[in-house]
């Protein structure tokens, strides 16, 4: 009996790549997308297009409204997405939005009786934001299986970050190599609403660099 998952899906590179990766651990995949009031939706019509491309079971989107603290370039339109590297946490994190995205996976999980939560974590080619690191993972891993009914009678959660190590070149190639169509996934800051990428955010530099490094052509579409 093919076991259950819940595999968060952003709609971007990363993400798309674990979900194919979890679908190759033999799992039924149900995918939870975010709507937290970032700046555009496009990646959230994307993790729509990865989902049925990738034969995930179902796929739920929850709106928690983070725009009602700010606090992020992400969720703030006052703060100016950065176009140029920058030392430090750079202004796009979110303020604890890995931890609510975790949390609602486990409450999702333990309602599907699913023991696995897949997440695309990755702390080589990344921000620096404090919520991506291997500690983190280890901790709210932790953390669930203290803090449900499951959990406390037997039905121990896994977390699963199966690139957290990798390089995006090594990213990219995985993907690839699993039928990742990279072309249906946005990771622009500010892309617009018809998912065209800015070219200059973070995000989309260390997207290009990848598929660079990679030798694979970027099928980003560019504004």
């Amino acid at each position: 009996m093919t076991s259950r998952a819940v595999v968060l899906l952003s709609g971007g590179m990363d993400s798309a790549t674990v979900l194919a990766i979890a679908r190759a651990d033999g799992r039924e995949c149900h995918c939870l997308t975010l709507d937290y009031g970032q700046r555009h939706h496009a990646e959230i019509a994307a993790a729509g297009r990865v989902a049925g491309a990738l034969g995930a079971a179902g796929h739920r989107i929850v709106r928690l409204d983070l725009a009602a603290f700010g606090g992020s370039a992400l969720t703030d339109e006052r703060i100016a997405v950065p176009e140029a590297p920058s030392s430090g946490i750079p202004v796009t994190y979110v303020p604890a939005r890995n931890t609510i995205l975790l949390a609602l996976a486990l409450a999702w999980a333990e309602v599907l009786g699913a023991q696995d939560i897949y997440f695309g974590a990755n702390a080589v080619d990344y921000s620096g934001y404090p919520d991506c690191r291997p500690e983190f993972m280890r901790a709210f891993e932790a953390l669930a299986n203290l803090a449900t009914k499951a959990a406390v009678e037997g039905r121990k959660l896994a977390l699963h970050t199966p690139i957290i190590a990798l390089s995006k070149a090594d990213i990219v190639r995985r993907g690839a190599a699993l039928g990742v169509d990279f072309s249906l996934t946005v990771s622009c800051y500010q892309a617009t609403e018809e998912g065209l990428a800015c070219a200059r955010c973070d995000a989309c530099r260390i997207r290009r660099a990848g598929f660079e490094a990679a030798g694979i052509p970027d099928p980003t579409r560019y504004r």
